[in-house]
């Protein structure tokens, strides 16, 4: 079963993007037209300034700005390290979702693990 960010490896019809160490990948507030997972890096998320997780390789971010009609980000996305990322735009992450729904459901399965941890995280409990 293919990964994520593997999917998007094999869908995208671009270059991987890199982001040096310090850079803004996406701001809060700001229009969203593409998702990413990390191929190499690690990227931080931050809500209202806010450091909330560290994504690592492996992870994809951003697909909230697709699946909304106003497209905006609700997070800042800032690059901890040089990072190696993989991206969709709109259309591209609709295809991947329509002929590989495994796809769907790994996305899915990220986002409620990442989910998972932060409540633990809130609880106390990690």
């Amino acid at each position: 079963m293919l990964s994520p960010v593997d999917t998007i490896k094999i869908l995208e019809n671009h270059p991987d993007r890199t982001f040096p160490a310090g850079e803004i990948i996406f701001a809060d507030g700001t229009e969203g037209e593409l998702m990413y997972g990390i191929l190499s890096g690690e990227v931080e998320m931050y809500i209202k300034g806010q450091l909330i997780e560290t994504l690592e390789k492996g992870d994809v971010f951003g697909a909230g700005a697709l699946l909304h009609p106003d497209k905006l980000r609700e997070s800042t996305a800032i690059a901890k390290t040089d990072c190696k990322l993989a991206y969709l735009n709109q259309p591209q992450f609709l295809f991947a979702v329509q002929e590989t729904p495994m796809f769907a459901i790994e996305v899915l399965r990220s986002y409620s693990d990442r989910f998972r941890k932060l409540k633990k995280i809130f609880a106390g409990e990690a």
